[in-house]
């Protein structure tokens, strides 16, 4: 084995899927590496309903990858007194330490959380065109620098400190968002329920409900209601060269879906979606054509790709979670799928399209 092999991953565009809003309004194809070979016609069946739906609605709420940091005072109330004043004295200051750190690092907000005497700092930047994760890192070193220097008092803990919260599940993430929060909706037809999804809307809520939601609560889940939303993530992060393990906060998020007449209305929730157009990764070939193929590197202000990015992800996690709830309201039509494509699938590594 030679130490600079690459592992090879099939690979397949789904779409085009269509995209609608102040950050999107495009059909766009999408490339999706996986070894679970229904996912690719899943999902793809996901993009027709948005073609025939007028499309998905994709919205970015907030825009703050995180890094926290934590120090020790010597005792609760002066923990206290330095994150009021960090609040509401040196915001602005702070803002400029992290601003010297990199051109594209902005703070965005800043959250604290005390255990006695530690005090625990939650960093949120906007990191541009990039995930962020180094650029936060950076930028949170520059602040503990500062702090340090400015409170002589502090004691240096560490330069992340689990409140961030990277790749680990979490309340705070799903609370605060972690990277991009973005909200994906869609008022889907009962006619396009009937013939493309083959259920009805009445039959997606009820499974949303029973599934989703009661039994995720049954599960002791965090923050999180939904089918699958971690293989779409999984699918476009390692064919765009992202950060894997970032599906792990990625993945918590939920569906909410009501009838609205005899239509469906149907949306996905998702506060953590970390990606970038730039930084490592970025630079292979594969990842760069299917960014390119996207339309995330053709624009002149490289953040506005990067949300183009978080945009077309969310568009997809609703493709593939709305097709697998209508599959999963029809016994039997679930596993009589995935024994079908996977046990002929063949040992090749592909970017075409797929066909529904």
């Amino acid at each position: 084995m030679q130490h600079d092999e690459i592992a090879a991953i099939p690979m397949k565009c789904i779409g085009p899927m269509r995209l609608t809003g102040n950050v999107v309004s495009d059909e766009v194809m999408v490339p999706m590496a996986t070894f679970e070979t229904p996912l690719w016609p899943s999902t793809n069946r996901g993009a027709k309903v948005s073609r025939l739906s007028g499309g998905i609605n994709v919205s970015i709420a907030k825009n703050s990858m995180t890094r926290s940091v934590v120090v020790e005072a010597k005792n609760g109330n002066r923990a206290i007194e330095i994150a009021n004043e960090l609040e509401n004295v040196y915001f602005d200051t702070l803002a400029k330490v992290i601003a010297s750190t990199s051109n594209h690092a902005k703070l965005e907000n800043l959250n604290f959380q005390f255990a006695g005497k530690l005090l625990y700092i939650r960093i949120g930047v906007n990191s541009g065109a990039a995930s962020g994760h180094n650029m936060v890192t950076n930028a949170a070193e520059a602040v503990l620098n500062w702090l340090l220097k400015e409170y002589t008092d502090l004691e240096y803990i560490s330069i992340s400190a689990n409140f961030c919260v990277d790749k680990k599940t979490s309340a705070v993430n799903g609370i605060l968002g972690r990277g991009k929060y973005v909200v994906a909706d869609m008022l889907i037809p009962k006619t396009v329920c009937e013939q493309v999804l083959k259920t009805t809307p009445q039959k997606i809520v009820d499974l949303h409900i029973k599934k989703n939601l009661i039994g995720s609560l049954l599960a002791g889940s965090l923050r999180s209601a939904n089918a699958h939303f971690a293989n779409m993530l999984l699918g476009i992060y390692l064919a765009t060269g992202q950060d894997a393990a970032n599906i792990v906060e990625g993945s918590q998020g939920h569906v909410h879906c009501e009838t609205q007449g005899e239509d469906l209305y149907f949306s996905v929730t998702l506060p953590n979606i970390i990606v970038g157009t730039v930084g490592n990764g970025k630079h292979l070939a594969f990842a760069k054509d299917n960014l390119k193929m996207m339309g995330c590197l053709n624009i002149q202000d490289p953040d506005l790709g990067s949300a183009r990015l978080a945009a077309i992800v969310a568009g997809a996690v609703l493709c593939g979670e709305i097709s697998l709830l209508a599959a999963q309201t029809n016994p039997g039509e679930l596993m009589r799928t995935h024994f079908s494509m996977e046990r002929t699938q063949k040992e090749t590594i592909t970017t075409t399209s797929v066909e529904i």
